[in-house]
């Protein structure tokens, strides 16, 4: 009978697993990466069948969340998820928690850079490789997955929870983030505090020896590029002008790159350093506890690095750069674009001005599109804080948790007029290095930081509907 039965058995398990019924979290982000949600800078070039199977693939993966929760698909491909508080207590505002769906292209070319194939969603040796795995479907699978497992539970939330997830966060949010704003507006809802997607566990913070460090984003940059054009004589190459149109563009690009905005340490990043003094050897201890008087130290010291350049200063970045239609033709018009992370405290009028100034040459028009200003410094004493913090402490106890500068731009500047105060973290631990797949190649997650950071998202969604 057993040798009947065994084949059986084994036969029925591996059909649960094509189906779904046995997935894990991992296998679920795995999966997840397979879908090409690529948010391209030019919106015809978007896949949005890729958006349309990723949200089957959601309602079909988490039916609990899609049938007991509050579901509404915002421009087709965005969610809006409601799950209703059993408090009558009307002081009890409603939590926000965010991520996006979509992810960068692959720059062409890199393709084979990577260790695997950035879209197959391959789990090896310890890792689940793809892009999307850092920023931001780790964050969308991870909220869905600590959800689900709460709903099996029968947990039932005090206060409202609200679940955002946009589809085009990477080329601005208008269609996704900002559509679901206004339709939170219309339903009246406004938030004691949200979280989105920025922070994370480092865990070899070279401050800090042999304990992790929790970065909870307070703030973050504001989002701002300026393009320049270039007008002149054209023609042929065999007459060209004594100041060509890609010359006198790139003269004026060599002068903004050379003349970087001034350094200066801002709140979050002051207190960031303060939190992480008590952890700190010698002399680090003490230069942190005495900001006051070692301020500007730190600042130059920061300002050399690439990476902690970016906290102390509103960076510059050349990034785009079009002119020409053939080798032998001048071109009568040059265009680039340069996009800059403004500090808290800096405005976009300030950074138009000085860059006037820098250009100086009245034959290149300087010109913006609109853009959100970022959201407020958020009250790191404050209870969106302590949620975040209690729940990162309860998986990761040796944590050393620090409020912190995000130096990219999210979704949240759309909610800025819905909430009291706005959070960046998600709860993967990883090392520096990394990090260098956020928009790069080889993006990959461990396994074991992926599972941990389901269980803080679970822990924030618990401990946040109180």
């Amino acid at each position: 009978m057993l040798r009947v039965i065994a084949p059986i058995f084994i036969l029925l398990i591996a059909t649960m697993q094509a189906a779904g019924a046995l997935s894990s979290p991992t296998q679920n982000l795995a999966q997840a990466i397979r879908y090409r949600t690529i948010s391209a800078q030019d919106t015809a070039k978007i896949d949005y069948s890729q958006f349309e199977q990723f949200n089957a693939f959601l309602h079909k993966t988490y039916p609990r969340v899609f049938s007991q929760l509050q579901v509404e698909q915002i421009n087709q491909h965005s969610l809006l998820l409601r799950w209703p508080g059993s408090s009558s207590d009307t002081e009890k505002l409603p939590v926000l928690f965010a991520a996006h769906m979509d992810v960068v292209p692959i720059e062409p070319g890199t393709e084979g850079d990577w260790t695997h194939p950035p879209f197959d969603g391959v789990v090896a040796d310890g890792n689940i490789y793809g892009r999307g795995t850092l920023d931001d479907k780790v964050g969308v699978i991870g909220l869905l997955e600590a959800a689900e497992q709460l709903l099996a539970e029968g947990f039932v939330p005090e206060r409202t929870l609200v679940f955002a997830f946009g589809h085009d966060e990477e080329i601005g949010g208008l269609e996704g983030a900002a559509a679901i704003a206004r339709r939170l507006r219309e339903l009246n809802l406004y938030f004691e505090w949200m979280v989105d997607e920025g922070g994370l566990i480092l865990s070899d913070n070279p401050l800090v020896e042999d304990k992790p460090v929790a970065m909870i984003n307070v703030a973050e940059k504001t989002y701002f590029t300026l393009t320049l054009v270039a007008t002149g004589d054209g023609g042929h190459s065999s007459t060209p002008p004594q100041v060509s149109t890609i010359g006198r563009l790139s003269a004026a690009l060599a002068r903004i790159e050379q003349n970087p905005f001034p350094s200066k340490l801002v709140g979050p990043v002051k207190a960031m350093l303060e939190a992480l003094g008590p952890h700190a050897g010698q002399p680090t201890k003490f230069v942190f506890s005495q900001l006051w008087l070692t301020g500007g130290i730190v600042e130059y010291q920061m300002s050399r690095d690439r990476l902690t350049n970016a906290y102390v200063r509103t960076t510059t970045a050349l990034t785009m750069f079009n002119a020409g239609v053939k080798e032998n033709v001048v071109p009568q018009r040059a265009e680039a674009k340069v996009n800059f992370r403004l500090l808290p405290g800096d405005t976009p009028d300030y950074v138009v001005e000085t860059i006037t100034g820098i250009v100086d040459d009245e034959n290149i028009e300087i010109s913006f599109d609109a853009w959100s200003a970022a959201a407020p410094v958020a009250d790191y004493s404050g209870s969106g804080y302590a949620v975040i913090k209690g729940a990162v402490e309860a998986i990761y106890p040796d944590v050393v948790v620090v409020p912190s500068l995000l130096s990219g731009a999210t979704d949240t500047r759309h909610y800025i007029d819905l909430v009291d105060n706005i959070y960046r973290f998600h709860g993967m631990i990883l090392a520096t290095t990394q990090a260098k797949g956020v928009h790069g190649t080889d993006e990959y997650i461990g396994v074991e930081s992926f599972e941990a950071s389901v269980k803080v998202a679970k822990q924030m969604i618990q401990l946040g509907a109180k």
